[in-house]
């Protein structure tokens, strides 16, 4: 850390802070200027916090070198993690894309399920994703059918021989959604419920971690360290838009910008979801086309065989046959850049 002394510091408040940092394990060099004096430190900032240090007498600030997310970081390890599935599915690294489509909710007609899974299947995509618990914000709405709609889930899954996603809202509900599903979902309002966190990071079960409505890359990073933490490092990030004050166009900002820092400062694999990064259907398409290109691992997209009787979110899913057309033409994109991307590596090594 840099730590940068007030103006008028005395050689006594510089002290002082030299005496914490090497107490507990810091080595320290001094640089006296003409107006501020700039401490720098290198050690575990685990022993001493850079608040603690913020709070000592004649500090002006503390700036942070390394990231605080350790695991997930690139510090910590250079190469992409890929995910692997038993079906040989991979995420992450120089692996194609993958795709994960499905209904927002899985609703009563398991022929409806089905007919999504199918397409998903005839299209080239890997997995199935559907909400069997699901957080709304009025407690009117539709909150899913819970172990009903998970066992829907695994039937279509094994009749397509799709991997299945859905979302946990409580670690109470872990158990029984491990026993259904190949992938959890930690879905937006999520984020920063650590409890959550922590018990899913106690699994080794793959964990879709998408980003909160209003979390900064940090903040959804140490979101990532909170799961591998706890021993689980099978995290896929995803970057699902933010709030903002324009609500009329779009649902949310997607922040493509997102995907090539994450890239940068963390080895973890990251996908997109168009569908909540914009909240409308025509935007979908593009969306996931702009996440490809800038490098996301995955798209993930809701669709429905019936949009316009969907029990939540039909605005903003395919139909089937709107979904099999941008289907089309997402796998030509994936494919030329896949190659180009197969290429480039092989050249480099």
């Amino acid at each position: 850390m840099i730590i940068i002394m007030e103006r008028g510091s005395t050689p006594e408040n510089r002290q002082k802070v030299i005496d914490l940092l090497e107490q507990n394990g810091f080595n320290t060099r001094i640089n006296v200027g003409d107006i501020y004096t700039v401490i720098e430190a290198f050690g575990d900032k685990t022993t001493v916090t850079p608040g603690r240090v913020a709070a000592l007498e004649g500090v002006r600030e503390v700036k942070i070198i390394r990231e605080p997310f350790r695991l997930a970081s690139r510090d910590r390890k250079e190469e992409d993690t890929v995910i692997e599935f038993p079906n040989g599915v991979k995420i992450g690294g120089n692996n194609k894309p993958v795709s994960i489509v499905g209904p927002c909710s899985i609703e009563e007609d398991y022929e409806g399920l089905l007919k999504v899974a199918a397409a998903a299947k005839e299209t080239g995509c890997e997995f199935l994703r559907g909400g069997a618990f699901k957080p709304r914000t009025s407690p009117y709405d539709f909150q899913g059918h819970e172990e009903k709609a998970l066992k829907y889930m695994k039937k279509a899954g094994e009749e397509t021989g799709l991997l299945t996603v859905t979302e946990v809202m409580d670690a109470s509900d872990l158990p029984l959604i491990c026993d259904y599903v190949d992938v959890v979902q930690i879905g937006a309002r999520n984020v920063q419920n650590f409890k959550l966190l922590k018990a899913v990071g106690k699994r080794s079960v793959p964990v879709i971690l998408k980003r909160g409505l209003c979390s900064t890359i940090r903040e959804f990073l140490l979101a990532a360290e909170h799961i591998m933490y706890q021993g689980n490092p099978n995290v896929i990030l995803c970057e699902r838009g933010i709030r903002s004050f324009d609500d009329k166009y779009t649902r949310n900002v997607m922040d493509i910008a997102s995907i090539p820092v994450i890239k940068k400062y963390s080895h973890l694999p990251i996908i997109v979801d168009p569908s909540h990064g914009t909240g409308q259907r025509y935007l979908v398409e593009p969306m996931a086309k702009a996440g490809i290109i800038v490098g996301a691992d995955g798209v993930m997209m809701e669709v429905h065989h019936d949009p316009e009787n969907a029990s939540s979110d039909g605005k903003q899913s395919l139909p089937v046959p709107m979904f099999k057309d941008v289907m089309k033409r997402l796998n030509t994109l994936t494919e030329r850049l896949h190659y180009e991307k197969t290429c480039l590596s092989a050249n480099v090594s």
